[in-house]
């Protein structure tokens, strides 16, 4: 991982000094509770830019990315983007990293440079500048909330989840989800990143005995509550909004049948597009690579839809690219994303835990 970082970031100072290369700040946890999501998130951004400047660049510059670490605290996180951005050293930002740190980026940039944010996030404004690729709280629930009631007859649910932005309103629209259902919830909670009571939360669940957990803890706290899931011997149905294949690796799998997710993307998609994609990643990155997942497939699209809507605008002036952006496309492992009101809609797809994989259950 260090090595990886270092061969992203030394060639900046080199290139401060070159007119002709455009350099785009790729935001993505390397530490914190979301870092076992930032090597194959890196890989993906790299086969982007690689594929970007095969094709003869960035308006016809080569594009270089410069990491940023995503998984430190927002403010610091976005006061370093401001810097490189402000000090003329980055041209735009893309990357996959909690809301948090999203919404503090945004305020700092102030719609300066563009910002193309991969992960799923809570919906809401949308200011200038800014284009989302994931799914908005509003749509990525509602499809394994149905598949759980429908064929797992889940009508009492308990919500869980980190104590921040996304979490938050995802449960927001889980409730009313659930109400038009006619679905209840029996219990909410919010834990602060790094919680280590684990088995604390558990003996709320077993109190309460919900049918089904809405699971929106992150990175390596969905990890510890899922391995203390399993060691608690409790049976109900756990969703997950942001499960992917590391954190289910991380987990050391599952077979209990149990276990949702509810994302973009997963690995197991079997479109032509995917297998391409796939085939692409394994060629530069060899058989042992970092595992695919929605996060790390985010970053391949976010650099793809920048340079798509800079050669649609042809600039990378913000008010060019906001009269341009409804309708660029661009093809990524999930088929065509078109962007409109700067976010595409896209499937979602409901995955099932089996052993170390996911088996898509639904789509819609």
């Amino acid at each position: 991982m260090a090595d990886l970082a270092a061969a992203l970031l030394e060639p900046l100072e080199a290139h401060l000094l070159r007119a002709d290369t455009l350099r785009v700040a790729l935001v993505v946890p390397v530490s914190g509770v979301l870092g076992l999501v930032g090597p194959c998130a890196i890989n993906c951004a790299t086969l982007a830019a690689a594929e970007v400047n095969d094709a003869g660049g960035l308006l016809g510059r080569p594009v270089e990315l410069v990491l940023v670490d995503g998984g430190r605290p927002p403010a610091l996180v976005a006061e370093e983007v401001a810097a490189l951005a402000w000090g003329g050293a980055v041209q735009a930002v893309v990357g996959t990293h909690a809301s948090d740190v999203r919404v503090a980026i945004e305020s700092t940039l102030r719609g300066m440079i563009p910002f193309v944010y991969a992960p799923p996030y809570e919906g809401g404004v949308r200011r200038p500048g800014v284009y989302f690729l994931g799914e908005p709280a509003s749509r990525q629930v509602g499809p394994g909330l149905d598949w759980l009631i429908d064929h797992r007859r889940a009508r009492r649910w308990f919500l869980l989840g980190n104590d921040y932005v996304w979490p938050r309103l995802v449960h927001e629209a889980a409730r009313d989800h659930l109400l038009s259902r006619s679905a209840t919830v029996v219990g909410e909670r919010f834990v602060p990143f790094g919680t280590r009571d684990m088995a604390r939360l558990i003996d709320e669940l077993a109190a309460v005995r919900p049918d089904a957990v809405l699971l929106n803890l992150i990175g390596s706290d969905l990890v510890a509550f899922n391995r203390e899931f399993a060691a608690s011997g409790l049976g109900c149905a756990r969703l997950c909004g942001a499960l992917e294949e590391h954190g289910l690796l991380a987990i050391g799998g599952d077979t209990g049948g149990e276990l949702y997710a509810a994302m973009g993307y997963f690995d197991s998609i079997t479109t032509d597009e995917n297998l391409g994609f796939r085939e692409r990643y394994v060629r530069r990155f060899g058989p042992q690579a970092p595992l695919l997942n929605g996060h790390g497939h985010g970053c391949y699209e976010s650099v793809l839809m920048l340079a798509a809507l800079a050669e649609r605008a042809g600039a990378l002036d913000v008010p060019a690219i906001e009269a341009v952006s409804d309708g660029t496309s661009i093809v990524s492992g999930r088929g065509i994303l078109t962007l409109s009101g700067r976010h595409v809609r896209q499937r979602v797809y409901v995955g099932r835990a089996n052993g170390l994989d996911f088996d898509v259950v639904a789509s819609c």
